[in-house]
């Protein structure tokens, strides 16, 4: 009985050792310097007796935002990359932003406009929905061995951060930037 409660692998998680690649984002993959993986919440639901209120578990899990940060490269490629697509979103200028993200610039195989008219249409990540995108995170072992995958459904960034440019840096420091991403859920596999 005791020997089950034994831990099969001595060795710790490193912070240093992942991978994270967003499918519609290759620029970014190489530049990527932190990430996280989100936490979850799942509510509760307050049960009222005459004495003590107790806490009852809830019925809905919520997942903690993608969060990112990267090294911006001198083309500021990664940060358009980005930038494009979040704009594409939004569309602060017209609608043809969106129609023509999905369908001139999104790197989704096959992205067409698809059959829905509707601006605020989700659906799963497909060709014909190039909105969304897919990412993994690769948790890798103390010798870049991959040991697991966090698997992230339908990403779309919400947030890219600010460049702060400065002409009194005293050492050469880079210029460094963070995104936050929503999903629809991850899963964790074990490889």
């Amino acid at each position: 009985m005791a020997i089950r409660r034994q831990p099969t692998t001595l060795d710790y998680l490193s912070p240093t050792q992942f991978r994270l690649v967003i499918n519609q984002l290759p620029k970014v993959e190489f530049f990527v310097t932190a990430c996280n993986l989100p936490g979850l919440n799942l509510g509760d639901t307050i049960f009222p007796t005459p004495l003590k209120p107790i806490p009852v578990q809830g019925d809905e899990v919520t997942f903690e935002p993608l969060n990112i940060s990267f090294l911006v490269d001198e083309n500021l490629e990664n940060y358009k990359e980005l930038h494009d697509w979040l704009i594409a979103i939004g569309f602060p200028q017209s609608r043809d932003q969106f129609k023509s993200f999905r369908s001139q610039t999104s790197v989704t195989t096959g992205a067409t406009q698809g059959n829905s008219r509707d601006i605020g249409d989700v659906q799963q990540a497909t060709p014909a929905n190039p909105m969304f995108s897919d990412a993994t995170l690769t948790i890798l072992s103390n010798k870049n061995n991959p040991v697991a995958e966090i698997r992230f459904e339908d990403v779309y960034p919400t947030t890219i951060g600010a460049l702060s440019f400065d002409q009194e840096a005293a050492d050469t420091q880079y210029i460094k930037t963070t995104a936050d991403f929503s999903y629809k859920l991850y899963t964790i596999v074990k490889l």
